[in-house]
């Protein structure tokens, strides 16, 4: 039996009712990394693997959720979302505290929910959770949202309950998401272009570090403040200057004196990587995916020497990948510090690819690599009964 037939079969016995079922996809992000909250380029695309919500409304303002994965259950007024630290619920309620907080007139609701989205990977499980309960309460509750209003709502749970000062890459794409294309976001305007990503001959597999990311949530943080003061004195030569979207190769030169050598280097890559960005959507467009993937390679090395979000790990897994022709690009992927690498690996050529890291991986960590092979999918959308 299925996932979702699982969570659909779990709900009915909990319930007793049919629910409606809602499907939410975790995502990647091809290049891009970290310059979503610097108001520049990203470019995700949402994943096959997701978190599956059967859900229901109820008559009162009590909420049940149940977490499949985990059999653990919480409940809880909709009136009185409370935060409990380290609780899986406070992505959900946090939905509900931004809901409650835009005046949306809405009852409680039964919830049950899993998926198949590996946690700590840097697949963004979280936004899967916020944009997907939120996208399921618009429906069933007709509260009107548009796309946009939902993406910022979940990314607002995020960062005002949850305490993660994310970016709104990782919410955008769950909503926007769509089956053979990459999605270029523009993180200032929010506008964004669909590019074809559909290579019959080509995978996008993901080599799963298994570190997880303990530091990623506090030096997440230390890297906006980062940026954020690299960009304070740049204003104050060019007072135009917004963000690091705003500022030039040449300008962060002109006023390297002026900015301590960890600063600059963090505003030197972000100031490059939105470049790429650009660099790697034309060559989609041309269709030369071994341009792209060296643009894949160069933001590795600007996250792992300039941003310093790399680790070990992650460092020898892409080195693993040089020198491999069925491999056209590799680097980490996510917030940093463990979770997966993205890897552009030819279908022909993935077997021995895959074997011959993981065992290279084994003899020096101990671990058994895990690993996924993704295809690209649509947004957070309703399942129909069948």
């Amino acid at each position: 039996m299925g996932l979702k037939k699982l969570i659909k079969e779990k709900f009915k016995v909990l319930h007793q009712e049919e629910p409606l079922l809602f499907r939410s996809p975790g995502r990647v992000n091809l290049i891009g990394e970290h310059t979503d909250y610097n108001n520049g380029f990203v470019l995700p695309a949402a994943i096959e693997k997701a978190i599956y919500f059967a859900i229901s409304k109820r008559d009162d303002s009590e909420v049940n959720l149940y977490a499949y994965n985990l059999n653990e259950s919480d409940q809880f007024n909709i009136s009185n979302p409370n935060f409990i630290k380290g609780k899986w619920s406070n992505y959900l309620k946090g939905v509900v505290d931004q809901l409650n907080k835009m005046g949306c007139k809405f009852n409680g609701f039964n919830c049950v929910f899993g998926g198949d989205i590996p946690i700590g990977a840097g697949l963004s499980s979280s936004a899967a959770l916020e944009a997907g309960l939120a996208f399921a309460l618009n429906h069933i509750f007709n509260l009107g949202l548009e796309k946009l209003t939902i993406v910022k709502l979940a990314q607002k749970a995020e960062n005002e309950f949850v305490g993660m000062n994310c970016g709104i890459m990782d919410q955008y794409i769950n909503v926007f998401g769509k089956s053979g294309n990459v999605v270029r976001i523009d993180c200032q305007s929010l506008d964004y272009e669909y590019f074809p990503f559909d290579f019959k001959d080509l995978s996008i597999v993901l080599f799963n570090s298994l570190v997880t990311h303990s530091l990623a949530s506090s030096e997440y943080n230390k890297r906006r403040e980062e940026c954020n003061l690299g960009v304070a004195i740049i204003q104050k030569k060019y007072p135009e200057v917004k963000s690091l979207r705003d500022v030039s190769e040449e300008m962060l030169r002109e006023v390297k004196d002026e900015i301590n050598d960890v600063v600059y280097k963090r505003c030197k890559y972000a100031v490059e990587e939105t470049d790429r960005v650009i660099k790697a959507c034309d060559s989609l467009i041309e269709k030369d995916l071994k341009k792209f993937g060296k643009y894949m390679f160069q933001t590795h090395e600007g996250l792992s020497k300039d941003y310093e979000v790399s680790c070990e790990e992650m460092d020898y897994l892409v080195e693993l990948t040089k020198g491999n022709e069925d491999i056209l690009g590799a680097r980490m992927m996510g917030g940093g510090f463990g979770g997966c690498t993205i890897n552009l690996i030819k279908n022909s050529g993935i077997e021995k690819s895959v074997e011959y890291i993981s065992q290279k991986y084994k003899s020096r960590y101990g671990k058994e690599l895990e690993v996924y092979i993704t295809t690209i999918s649509n947004g957070t959308e309703l399942l129909s009964d069948n």
